[in-house]
């Protein structure tokens, strides 16, 4: 981009923030570089993306090193309850789904990295490669919430995941994974009285992350560990015992259709996959009221998407066990809501297929927990946009249908469009006066690299 001030709504998006001139500058250039970068997303991306006031790229490394903004800044919070304000009069679920992504690092020197498992080769006599001495793959973690609000907007929170090794350097608290998802439950900011689903896998099996539904009064599904024991006196049976002792007939087929029933818009199925192209998918599941120990009793589904035969026992490898805290929802909607969950994998892959998330390379860990909160400012600022949108009443039905299905990558292009005609339209109207001309000469000046202006 050439103008800062072509970004549609930026302004308005911003006055909710309350940036500082010095960080929203800043901010503002790396929202325009993870949604508009070529190639691989970096600092230096982000110093020349709006043309006419470059920046050197450490100018922007300092920044990240030193802004503060981290781990849902007041800032982020901010604008996070400027999305959630324009449903707070909806009436519907609110979804919530913790999963945990990783970032992969390479290097002895980088801050706060650990490992997800020993993958090495036994070493043999005779291997050259044995003799290498190349750093060992390690990672970053990042412990994501995405709240879908009944008209399906997506408002991302997270926590980084600080490993002791890093907390005792730092002189933080350590905390698991499970911990910093129970964080973010009981900080969760929706409207009063909003019925909200947490949805979790099996990491989030954890009397943390039920201990913090249960303050805020939140209803949870996640599958059961596969360690988890029946109530009772010992030796207690595993909770996956009982599907030695079900039946194909005790077995419901629940079919799920993406643009069918009461939670379209919280998938957003893309236009690519409307029509033909819809495939419904059939799960056959089985429901019983279980009294699990150290968790109490829920609702227990025993779910799997091969159709169980008449006279063969249920496999067991192939059967999800889905709990619930909920004691009255219905099979089919058990199954219906925890397929939801899904939509946290996609925004994962829209992260860092789209915008870039996992494309950095810094040594300090400070630096990388500003760079996560500005792509996700940067995702925030899509959804707000599109939201922005959909609430104009003079919207037709197709442009309605439009916006309704567009996720990250054509968000992004539809704020391209936005900003590429504002650009044009102030370049139209400057060549027509000999002000405007001098304006044009200066901006196209400008937008060359400082080594290669002409010095007049």
């Amino acid at each position: 981009m050439m103008m800062q001030d072509a970004l549609p709504s930026v302004k308005s998006f911003f006055r909710k923030a309350k940036f500082t001139d010095h960080a929203q500058d800043f901010v503002l250039r790396m929202i325009i570089a993870f949604m508009f970068h070529i190639g691989r997303m970096s600092a230096s991306q982000g110093a020349v993306a709006i043309r006419t006031s470059v920046r050197h790229r450490a100018q922007v490394t300092r920044f990240l090193h030193g802004s503060g903004l981290a781990n849902g800044s007041e800032e982020y919070q901010r604008l996070a309850a400027a999305v959630i304000d324009m449903e707070s009069r909806r009436r519907g679920r609110w979804l919530f789904a913790v999963d945990k992504t990783c970032t992969s690092r390479q290097g002895q020197k980088t801050e706060n990295t650990f490992s997800t498992g020993n993958r090495k080769r036994r070493p043999a006599k005779g291997r050259r490669y044995n003799k290498k001495k190349n750093p060992s793959k390690r990672c970053h973690g990042f412990v994501m919430g995405l709240l879908i609000t009944p008209s399906g907007h997506r408002i991302p929170f997270h926590r980084c995941y600080y490993t002791e090794q890093y907390c005792r350097q730092k002189n933080l608290d350590h905390h698991t994974e499970a911990e910093l998802a129970a964080m973010l439950i009981r900080s969760l900011p929706v409207p009063a009285g909003a019925e909200v689903v947490v949805l979790g896998d099996t990491a989030y099996d954890a009397a943390s992350v039920r201990a913090a539904c249960e303050e805020r009064s939140f209803q949870w599904i996640t599958p059961a560990n596969p360690e988890r024991v029946l109530a009772g006196d010992k030796p207690r049976p595993k909770l996956s015992s009982r599907i030695s002792d079900l039946t194909a007939r005790q077995f419901s087929p629940i079919r799920l259709t993406p643009t069918q029933g009461d939670y379209v818009a919280q998938r957003r199925v893309s236009a690519c996959r409307i029509g033909p192209k819809v495939k419904t998918r059939t799960f056959y599941a089985h429901k019983e009221r279980l009294a699990v120990h150290n968790v109490g009793e829920v609702q227990v589904v025993f779910s799997t998407k091969e159709k169980p035969k008449n006279g063969k026992p249920i496999e067991r490898n192939k059967t999800k066990i889905l709990m619930t805290n909920n004691l009255t929802w219905s099979t089919a909607e058990i199954v219906e809501l925890y397929d939801l969950r899904w939509q946290i994998e996609l925004f994962f892959k829209e992260l860092k297929s789209t915008l870039g998330f996992h494309q950095y390379s810094f040594v300090d860990f400070a630096a990388v927990e500003t760079w996560a909160e500005c792509c996700l400012i940067t995702y925030l600022y899509l959804e707000w946009y599109r939201a922005k949108q959909l609430s104009c009443r003079r919207l037709s039905k197709e442009a309605k249908r439009w916006w309704n299905s567009q996720r990250t990558h054509g968000l992004c292009h539809a704020v391209a469009q936005q900003a590429e005609a504002a650009e044009l339209n102030r370049l139209a109207d400057w060549s027509l006066t000999p002000t405007g001309l001098k304006k044009l000469k200066r901006l196209v000046r400008a937008a060359r690299p400082l080594e290669y202006q002409i010095v007049m």
